[in-house]
């Protein structure tokens, strides 16, 4: 089984805490008052806005190193909701796997809703968690940790199909904001 630190204790963080429980591995839940608290898991999940990320890394970077890193962030401009703040090439995950060049980072869990992670489901069919990542390894430790947990996990390729999951991430975001799906729903994958 996997040991797991989750940093971030909002809903996501929560709801990944959960699932990740569920498949029987072991979870570390940090927030923000657990600083200086060691990040003790293999796998280490950045349950955070993408605003925090820098501030994040700049924190714990060191701590990082070796580890499997887990980006979940949505770039999303905050201010406007209209776009994502990252470059047109670019992503998220791209900038923390530049920033932590010890780390394998990989994006998972951007696609989903806290509220589909914790049913399970997605309408009738199963949850599903893309994972994009350059070690296959590490992609294949997490889609193990997300099985256990009763989701359903599709590899999306290599750290560059990240910026895809994250405009899918962005599409889903904006529908619930403007009430066209719910919270409590989302995107599903058929197969």
């Amino acid at each position: 089984m996997a040991h797991v630190s989750i940093i971030g204790t909002g809903t996501m963080g929560q709801a990944i805490a959960a699932a990740v429980s569920r498949g029987g591995n072991t979870v570390e839940l940090l927030g923000r008052a657990d600083v200086g608290t060691p990040v003790t898991g293999e796998v280490v999940v950045l349950a955070v806005p993408y605003g925090a990320v820098a501030d994040l890394v700049a924190q714990r970077g060191a701590e990082l190193a070796g580890k499997i890193v887990v980006d979940i962030t949505n770039p999303v401009d905050v201010e406007t909701f209209d776009s994502l703040v990252v470059p047109a090439d670019g992503s998220a995950a791209a900038e923390i796997a530049t920033a932590l060049p010890g780390s394998r980072v990989v994006k998972a869990f951007n696609t989903t809703f806290a509220a589909t992670l914790s049913s399970g489901t997605v309408g009738a069919l199963p949850t599903t968690v893309l994972i994009a990542g350059d070690d296959a390894d590490a992609k294949s430790l997490l889609a193990g940790i997300v099985t256990a947990g009763g989701l359903r996990a599709i590899d999306a390729g290599s750290l560059g199909r990240a910026r895809e999951m994250e405009a899918l991430g962005f599409l889903q975001i904006s529908l619930a904001a403007a009430e066209e799906i719910a919270w409590t729903g989302g995107f599903a994958v058929a197969a």
